[in-house]
């Protein structure tokens, strides 16, 4: 296919929350795009009338906007109905779309007989051989027939961008339904429609659709459209769950409101997994659309591993500078300096974690002192340097002066004054941390003094 213009889509169904799976889906379809100067389509699937609700749909586009993931153009296809039923009747004209008048129950034996056959579980087209006079005799019976799209019995073959050369052989699928028994639409014949209709030159989605993808052609072919380029990427799952909208912990308003994943992180994840390559560390997702190849993704299934999150996480953090992330501390009450946040910014997975150590700076806390180190402690108090003005050479004056005084060495020194100090076993510096403590804090705590 000879493409004038790349253009993506993203066809969400707004039944549910995104997850981290589909969410890839529509990164993937955003970044191709951007990076051949293209267009990016949001295209909401809500014809299924019942379960679409608007609470999700704004939840999609919220979640796209949070990951920066702007889109050219919008539509929801419960607005273009009429297009769908001018195709219909297309395609009941030329004998492709034809009705069929089994009933759940009848599929059901027909399929339970062909397997105890060893025959795979086909349907017969019985309902071609039906004459008119059969056809009116069951719908006064008042059978309402399903449609099934008549598949022609060849091998499809394309090139996809990730999985390259596949044949399909549509002799061992079954003719698939595209209108049902109750005049609502299967999600196949509207996307081919819109496909078509928004000149989508590009399709990238997860490989359980490649199947689909057979069917999707020869809709395309029998309409006498031109084939979009296909590329589908391998599944995501996880070692605790299948990734789902009714699997929880995995969509994304969890992992932004909950987790406080950076929306940066997960682009970062999401661009490399299902590659050879390390996740990145980009600041701006412009970084990620030069890095981004879609022909880097390999065929197997991909493992989804949040620890792999909360790691880049803390590496997107630490790479804020303070005026980027200012606003956002004030808004959860944190007021501090840039050298304060130069200190403590390597030392959090998270952003609201800062709130720890402003707390160990200006806030009271308990400190955690063994009994085994309390006359220690209290002679390292007795060291502490007397000077008006404490700076970052006060800890190694201070520290000069215990290992004189003491029989003590590295971490024996340092862990019981880690934990009197900062009431934890880990952080930043203690030589930055104790001129914001300050004198008197510092030695009420080296007491055992709640400070």
């Amino acid at each position: 296919m000879k493409v004038k213009e790349v253009i993506t889509r993203f066809a969400p169904s707004p039944t549910g929350l995104l997850h981290v799976g589909n969410i890839r889906t529509a990164l993937a379809s955003w970044l191709f795009a951007r990076k051949y100067n293209g267009k990016f389509i949001l295209r909401i699937d809500d014809t299924d009338v019942t379960r679409s609700k608007k609470e999700f749909e704004d939840a999609i586009k919220e979640d796209l906007l949070w990951l920066g993931l702007k889109w050219d153009k919008s539509l929801n296809q419960k607005s273009r109905l009429d297009r769908y039923e001018q195709v219909k009747q297309q395609l009941i004209q030329s004998g492709k779309l034809y009705p069929c008048y089994e009933t759940p129950e009848e599929l059901e034996i027909k399929r339970k007989i062909q397997l105890s056959q060893n025959k795979p579980p086909i349907y017969d087209r019985y309902s071609l051989s039906l004459t008119r006079e059969q056809k009116e005799k069951l719908e006064s019976e008042d059978r309402v027939p399903h449609f099934r799209f008549k598949l022609e019995d060849k091998i499809v073959c394309w090139h996809d961008l990730v999985r390259e050369e596949i044949k399909i052989d549509a002799r061992t699928a079954s003719d698939p339904i595209l209108i049902r028994a109750d005049g609502t639409w299967t999600y196949m014949l509207c996307s081919v429609i819109d496909d078509i209709d928004f000149n989508i030159s590009h399709i990238i989605r997860g490989d359980d659709h490649v199947n689909n993808t057979a069917i999707h052609i020869q809709l395309l072919e029998t309409l006498n459209a031109p084939v979009p380029v296909f590329a589908h990427l391998p599944r995501v799952t996880s070692k605790d769950a299948e990734l789902s909208k009714r699997t929880g912990g995995f969509d994304i308003k969890t992992l932004r409101e909950e987790k406080e994943i950076e929306p940066m992180t997960l682009n970062n994840l999401l661009a490399t997994i299902g590659t050879a390559s390390e996740p990145t560390e980009y600041l701006d997702i412009k970084d990620l659309i030069n890095y981004f190849d879609i022909k880097k993704f390999h065929k197997s299934p991909t493992t989804y591993n949040e620890k792999d999150l909360i790691r880049i996480n803390h590496k997107i953090i630490s790479q804020y500078n303070f005026a980027e992330i200012k606003q956002r501390l004030e808004k959860i009450g944190i007021f501090i300096d840039e050298k304060f946040w130069f200190i403590v910014r390597n030392n959090i997975q998270k952003i609201s974690e800062i709130k720890i150590w402003y707390n160990v700076c200006f806030k009271k806390i308990a400190p955690q002192i063994n009994v085994k180190d309390q006359e220690f402690l209290s002679e390292a108090c007795s060291l502490l340097p007397t000077e008006e003005q404490w700076d970052e050479s006060t800890w190694q004056k201070w520290i000069s002066l215990i290992k004189k005084s003491t029989s003590r060495k590295g971490s024996e020194i340092f862990l019981p004054i880690r934990f009197a100090l900062t009431g934890l076993n880990y952080g930043p510096e203690l030589k930055c941390l104790l001129p914001i403590i300050g004198a008197d804090k510092a030695k009420q705590r080296l007491k055992g003094i709640t400070a």
